[in-house]
C-alpha cells in the first residue's frame, strides 16, 4: 500500500510503497478514504512542538474510512462498515489511568509513547490499523460524504471540554479563541448542545461577526482589547445573564493574560474547562488567585482530547440534525500531494478552514 512516512522532523514526508499493517486480535484494518490535516500538523512534523513522536512512521490523526478485516473479538463490527477512526488510543490495562497516544500524531508521557509504537499507522496511508474500540461506526457514505465527515476529528476535540464542564441546554458559556480552528468548532458544538448563549471571544472583528453571520444572535461577539479588566468587563456586560461556564481554546502562542480574563468572567460555582496550549512553548503560566477560585466555588477543569464515549456521542448530534458538517469550506489533496497539503492546512487555519487528504 501507499503511505506518507515521516522520517525526520524538519523533512518532508515520504511517498512510499509500504507492507499493509497486519491485524491482530482487539484490532481493526480500515481502508481510508478521507483524513483530516490539522494545521499544527507542519508544527509538529517540524519538530517545533516537540511532541512525543518516534520516527519513522505514518502520521495523521484520525479519518473516515471502510472496515477491511476485523479480529476475532469483535461483535459488531464487519468489513464494509463505514467508521469514524478515532485517533484517541488509550491503554487497556488500566481503566482508571489509561495511557495515551493520538495516533500518528503525538503520545502522553512514556506509557503513550508505547502505545504510540506499535499503533504506528497514521491515517496519511492508504489503510491504518486501529483499535476495535477506536472504530466507531457512522451508518453508510459516500466517498464525497466521507470528505465531509472527516470534520467530525475537529468537533471532537471542544466536545470534550464541552463534556468536561457539563455544559447545559440553556446556559451562557464564553469560548475564549473563538475564532480559531477549533474555537469555531467549539461555538457551533455548544450550540448543538443547547447552549442559550456563546460568547465568542477574539481579537479579529471580522471573523467574529462572521460567527454571528452563521449562528445567529445566540452568539455574541466580544472584540478583545488586551486590557485584562476592560475586556473583563465587555464580557460580561455582553452576556445576557451570569456566565456559568468558559471553554478555553487558546494556540500555544497566546499570552496567558488573555485566558486568565476569560476565566474570571464566570459566575460563583461556574466551571472551566482548559484545551488550549498556552505556555506550551515557553513564556509566563496561567495565574490564578486562590482567594477567588475558593470563595467563588470555582470548578477548573483541564481536558486532552475527550472522553471514550464522546465520538458516538458526537455522531448522535449530527444525525440528529442538532450539529451540521457543512460549515466547513473544505480543500481537498492526493496523498501524492501530501506535503503541499500539510503546507496549506498551515496557511489556512481559521475558522471553518479544512484540509483533507484522500488516500
Amino acid at each position: 500500500m501507499k503511505a506518507a512516512i515521516l522520517k525526520d522532523f524538519g523533512k518532508p514526508l515520504y511517498l512510499e510503497q509500504v507492507e499493509s499493517p497486519k491485524l491482530g486480535t482487539g484490532e481493526v484494518i480500515v481502508k481510508v478514504i478521507a483524513a483530516p490535516i490539522p494545521h499544527y500538523a507542519k508544527s509538529v512534523f517540524s519538530g517545533e512542538r516537540q511532541y512525543m513522536l518516534e520516527l519513522p512512521l505514518a502520521p495523521g490523526a484520525g479519518g473516515i474510512g471502510i472496515v477491511i478485516a476485523v479480529g476475532p473479538d469483535s461483535t459488531k463490527l464487519k468489513e464494509g462498515d463505514w467508521v469514524l477512526c478515532d485517533p484517541t488510543v488509550r491503554s487497556r490495562d488500566n481503566s482508571v489511568n489509561p495511557d495515551i497516544a493520538l495516533q500518528g500524531i503525538s503520545a502522553r508521557g512514556k506509557g503513550g509513547l508505547k502505545l504510540q509504537q506499535y499503533y504506528r499507522d497514521g491515517s496519511f496511508a492508504e489503510e491504518m490499523r486501529i483499535p476495535t474500540e477506536n472504530a466507531i461506526l457512522i451508518g453508510n457514505l459516500t466517498n464525497d460524504e466521507a470528505v465531509k465527515w472527516s470534520a467530525l476529528n475537529i468537533f471532537l476535540v471542544p466536545f470534550g471540554g464541552l463534556l468536561s464542564i457539563d455544559l447545559k441546554a440553556g446556559e451562557t458559556i464564553a469560548i475564549s479563541g473563538a475564532t480559531g480552528f477549533y474555537g469555531s468548532a467549539a461555538v457551533a458544538t455548544a450550540l448543538a448542545m443547547g447552549a442559550g448563549c456563546v460568547l465568542a471571544l477574539g481579537r479579529n472583528k471580522t471573523a467574529l461577526d462572521h460567527l454571528v453571520s452563521i449562528f445567529g444572535d445566540r452568539v455574541r461577539p466580544v472584540v478583545l482589547t488586551g486590557d485584562e479588566e476592560t475586556d473583563k468587563e465587555k464580557i460580561q456586560n455582553t452576556a445576557p445573564n451570569l456566565i456559568d461556564c468558559v471553554l478555553d481554546i487558546l494556540p500555544p502562542s497566546v499570552s496567558a493574560n488573555v485566558v486568565r480574563t476569560a476565566i474570571m468572567t464566570v459566575r460563583e460555582y461556574g466551571r472551566i474547562s482548559l484545551m488550549g496550549g498556552v505556555g506550551m512553548l515557553g513564556g509566563k503560566d496561567l495565574e490564578l488567585p486562590y482567594t477567588w477560585i475558593m470563595r467563588n466555588s470555582v470548578t477548573i477543569k483541564g481536558q486532552w482530547m475527550y472522553r471514550r464515549e464522546a465520538p458516538q456521542q458526537l455522531i448522535s448530534l449530527v444525525k440528529a440534525g442538532l450539529l451540521s458538517l457543512d460549515h466547513f469550506e473544505i480543500t481537498e489533496f492526493n496523498l501524492e500531494d501530501i506535503n503541499e497539503a500539510v503546507e496549506y492546512a498551515a496557511n489556512e487555519k481559521g475558522a471553518f478552514k479544512l484540509t483533507v487528504v484522500k488516500p
